[in-house]
């Protein structure tokens, strides 16, 4: 195929490159941009044989050439371009010459659709729902060639849990009433740009293109109209991103922009895994060069966040997809490996465009200082990470001592109030993730439950108490296992997503008794946290008491509403006395019961059934 023939290809299959076909230009990144940004400042990555040597001119009003980088690379072209602030959408003319060679490229420039301050991001009156596409639903797609410009096309195979089993974003789409009628606000859908990697990279944390949806999930249209269809329905959608690494296949990696562009390019350091090198003060340079600039995995080349051209790179591919696609917010994979200052510039620079967005970063720690650390204004950090949001990994890695073990005055669920009174170390523990399981994770169910009892008790608190809660997919289905053997084993496939499931678990009739009545609570659950109890849960005060007798009892407070959840930690039944928590609920207070029921006056003593979880209200 020759050049022009390839380029139209490209074209065809990114559905996102608007440069014009021509013998020296191969590609354009960002494929368009907008005017109106509050950073008047566009950086041009062009790709093409030898395209270094160029001289480029541009020739539009209010757009000016400040800087082509001369270190690169032979086939690759950085420029810089300042855009005024009453430039007018239209096509920019890019002329390149080298030698007898010369080529005119017309760049969109966009007009805004909206500023930068409506675009809304997710807090903690919201409820994510995190699922895998590859997993959850396979829908009709778009396009007929659902590998189209991809080298490497291996075929799903359901069977083996390491591969791609052909879910997609239309599979979404076709299950937003589903999402929708279970009561979540939000969806962070795990990596969608495209991985054009050996096996398949189903779960997507190998990146090929940036700027491009893999074709085997959809299009970038089909996400762009998944997101503005989720957002008619009141639902948000979080985009999963990757800046620690790309994937090994990816072209940098063969022909690199820079020297630098990767940490040891070569391959022969892995990470350690060991984040504690991160803010150890006796940590040697070896044992932390490891950790930030060693491979995640031989398929995960390290990205260097130091040079500066990467990370404008970078930030603009976080603000391109925000703008085209209408994204709510950020989760950003493996953060802490990444540089500590690039990735600051990253978020600061996000966060300026886009005011009221949000972003989480995964920082998987075992203790609640090194999340802390992480969070931007943080207690136990002297550097500003401009990272709002962190993960809550302290609950997934002790749920199980937390919820499982019966309560006596120092196990069960006194683990969970001890976990709780470190949030002092949190900048904002209202701005903290909190979660049972993930895709990284053991499921929290690890078998199939006889009851529904302490699951209750985990999905209640994790709705009710601080932070912006995640729920896993399936959660709902009471979907259990752990990874043992391999990931796919927590990553299993929604129960009639895909043609020919014999069980469709998306429908009351295809789920068993315990299913439903699991999903009916969490779903009333969800859905009353949506109502007047939101305010409450997500900007009102936490108090608790320890559960010193077993009970772990806490409120939520804002003015004079007041929400108050009451656990019994133990198999058998408890009479409380009610003495001790005279301050939140004194004698003679009556409470409704926030699910329905009996109102609830306080006497001298109440009684909980056997693992009863008790939610109150008095509004």
């Amino acid at each position: 195929m020759n050049k022009k023939g390839l380029l139209a290809g490209l074209l065809l299959g990114a559905s996102a490159i608007p440069v014009s076909a021509g013998d020296m230009i191969e590609r354009i990144e960002p494929p368009y941009w907008w005017t109106g940004m509050k950073n008047d400042t566009l950086q041009l990555m062009v790709s093409g044989p030898d395209i270094a040597s160029a001289k480029v001119t541009v020739d539009y009003p209010g757009v000016q050439l400040i800087e082509d980088v001369d270190e690169v690379s032979p086939d690759y072209k950085i420029l810089y371009l300042k855009i005024a602030d009453n430039t007018r959408p239209g096509e920019m003319k890019l002329h390149f010459e080298a030698g007898e060679l010369s080529e005119i490229v017309n760049y969109e420039l966009r007009a805004r659709k909206s500023p930068g301050e409506a675009h809304t991001g997710f807090d903690a009156g919201d409820v994510l729902y995190l699922l895998m596409p590859d997993r959850f639903a396979e829908g009709k797609a778009a396009s007929s060639d659902p590998y189209a410009g991809l080298e490497y096309k291996a075929m799903p195979d359901r069977d083996n849990p390491n591969a791609r089993h052909g879910g997609n974003i239309a599979g979404i789409r076709e299950h937003l009433d589903y999402i929708e009628d279970l009561g979540v606000t939000a969806v962070w859908v795990c990596p969608v740009l495209e991985n054009d990697m050996p096996g398949g990279s189903y779960h997507g944390y190998a990146t090929t293109d940036y700027y491009r949806i893999d074709p085997r999930f959809g299009t970038n249209d089909e996400w762009a109209e998944f997101i503005a269809e989720a957002q008619k329905r009141g639902i948000k959608v979080v985009m999963d991103m990757i800046f620690n690494h790309s994937g090994s296949a990816h072209r940098w990696l063969e022909n690199m922009p820079m020297e630098d562009w990767y940490n040891h390019p070569e391959g022969d350091v892995m990470t350690n895994f060991r984040l504690t090198t991160v803010h150890d003060p006796y940590a040697s340079d070896y044992d932390k060069d490891a950790t930030v600039n060693g491979w995640f995995v031989r398929s995960m080349p390290d990205l260097n966040q130091r040079n500066p051209h990467l990370m404008k790179y970078l930030t603009q591919n976080s603000i391109w997809w925000i703008e085209s696609s209408g994204i709510n917010g950020i989760r950003m994979d493996t953060y802490p490996y990444a540089d500590m200052q690039g990735m600051a510039s990253w978020a600061r620079d996000v966060m300026a465009e886009y005011p009221n967005f949000n972003i989480v970063g995964e920082c998987w720690y075992g203790n609640e200082a090194g999340s802390a650390f992480w969070q931007d204004g943080s207690r136990v950090n002297p550097q500003r990470t401009e990272l709002p949001t962190v993960m809550d990994f302290k609950l997934v890695i002790d749920g199980h001592k937390m919820f499982d073990e019966e309560t006596t005055p120092w196990t069960g669920l006194n683990n969970l109030y001890d976990h709780l009174s470190n949030d002092f170390l949190y900048a904002d523990p209202q701005r903290v993730l909190t979660f049972l399981d993930n895709h990284d994770t053991d499921r929290f169910l690890l078998q199939e439950p006889d009851s529904l009892d302490v699951w209750r008790q985990a999905v209640t608190f994790l709705l009710t108490s601080r932070g912006i809660p995640q729920i896993y997919y399936g959660t709902e289905l009471l979907m259990n296992g752990s990874k043992e053997g391999c990931d796919g084993f927590v990553r299993r496939d929604m129960p009639g997503g895909f043609e020919g499931d014999t069980v469709n678990a998306f429908t009351r009739e295809g789920r068993t008794e315990l299913q439903n009545e699991a999903l009916d609570y969490l779903s009333g659950l969800l859905h009353w946290r949506k109502g007047e109890a939101n305010a409450v849960i997500a900007k009102g005060s936490l108090k608790h008491f320890m559960p010193i007798n077993c009970a772990y009892v806490y409120e939520r407070r804002l003015g004079d509403k007041q929400i108050v959840v009451l656990i019994n930690g133990t198999d058998d039944v408890m009479d409380l006395e009610m003495a001790r928590y005279a301050e939140i609920l004194p004698a003679g207070t009556k409470m409704h019961r926030s699910l329905g029921g009996e109102d609830v006056e306080i006497t001298d003593t109440l009684r909980l059934a056997p693992r009863e979880t008790l939610l109150l209200q008095n509004f």
